[in-house]
């Protein structure tokens, strides 16, 4: 049974999935199960699902609607929010959310139905709203190639999110997007320590190439801004000086961030973590982060979830916005240009 840390990856074991009512512990089983193995393998699968494009409800996360081609993410980012909606897929939010990834096969057929509606208006819309578009399997499966060619095609504004260097195979397109006021990119970085990023986020790229991504993006015209998130109170909200800095400094324009929260099934997942990264200062990490959320490590409530309350979200949040000023960011307004949608999807001249 494994009991020391897994590198390369997140998540150290498979919670129970809260919609089974049977469940097996590992305490009691001989051996290595399959989805406790030493080494976890990465394993795919090709789904073909009804819808692709959603509408976004929650009121506080900066997006109408977001398109995510993979589910699940191989990233292993251990605080990951998406690994909750792992469990509908009858899968576990722990080892099995970056380990069973679903690849949406269909996404670009059903992404140029979606904006071919004769009732959509061209809204932006959001890749990696849940999980990275850009993660490993992309290389493979190039479905956010294919969905930024039919965004250019029908004039279709899109946003970016991303903390994969992957980003940069589709230059081409996503620079003349932005040539058009079609498409924004935000990198996520919340750490330059590359000792932290190995544990928090072990199969992203380096915080280095990063940098790279947002000064190669910005020298081509494309705006590009960065997610310091989620800060973490105790292990990385002390960098938040440094990484807007060096984001600035690589040609940034905007920053935004928010403040962890461990919602589901992620506080069991991230407190084990937390256990075996950083034993000498597990607890103070972990108070820390209930001290940001009424003594919890989760607050769902609208206006406050993201950013959390109490003095020490008051510190983090008067830092961020220190250093904002000090480097220039979110001085400059960017607004899409939703006005090139393509009506005529079917490219058909009308007669009359």
């Amino acid at each position: 049974m494994a009991t020391e840390f897994i590198q390369g990856r997140g998540a150290q074991e498979n919670v129970s999935n809260i919609f089974f009512k049977q469940s097996y512990s590992k305490d009691f089983i001989e051996g290595i199960d399959e989805w406790e193995e030493e080494k976890p393998q990465t394993h795919f699968t090709i789904v073909h699902p009804k819808s692709f494009v959603n509408k976004v409800s929650s009121p506080d996360v900066g997006m109408e609607y977001s398109a995510n081609p993979y589910q699940g993410c191989e990233h292993g980012c251990i605080y990951c929010y998406a690994r909750n909606s792992h469990q509908y897929w009858g899968y576990s939010a722990g080892l099995d959310f970056e380990t069973k990834i679903m690849v949406k096969a269909n996404s670009v057929k059903l992404f140029r139905e979606f904006i071919s509606r004769k009732s959509w208006t061209g809204t932006p819309i959001s890749l990696s709203g849940n999980t990275d578009c850009y993660q490993p399997l992309e290389r493979k499966f190039q479905l956010t190639r294919g969905i930024l060619k039919t965004a250019s095609q029908y004039g279709q504004p899109v946003s970016i999110i991303t903390k994969n260097s992957l980003i940069l195979r589709d230059a081409d397109i996503i620079s003349e997007l932005a040539n058009r006021n079609l498409c924004v990119v935000y990198i996520s970085i919340n750490s330059l320590t590359e000792d932290t990023r190995l544990k928090l986020e072990p199969r992203t790229v380096t915080a280095k190439q990063r940098l790279h991504v947002i000064e190669s993006l910005s020298k081509l015209g494309v705006p590009v801004g960065i997610m310091c998130a989620p800060v973490i109170p105790g292990l990385t909200d002390h960098e938040i000086p440094n990484v807007l800095k060096a984001a600035a400094s690589a040609g940034a324009k905007w920053a935004g961030y928010t403040t962890v929260r461990l919602n589901g099934e992620i506080g069991q997942i991230f407190e084990n973590w937390l256990q075996k990264a950083y034993p000498d200062r597990a607890n103070k990490i972990w108070h820390s982060i209930q001290s940001c959320h009424h003594g919890k490590v989760n607050d769902s409530e609208f206006g406050h979830r993201m950013k959390g309350t109490g003095k020490l979200a008051q510190m983090i949040k008067d830092s961020f916005r220190m250093h904002c000023k000090r480097n220039k960011l979110n001085v400059e307004h960017f607004e899409f240009d939703c006005s090139q949608l393509l009506k005529n999807s079917d490219h058909q001249l009308k007669l009359f």
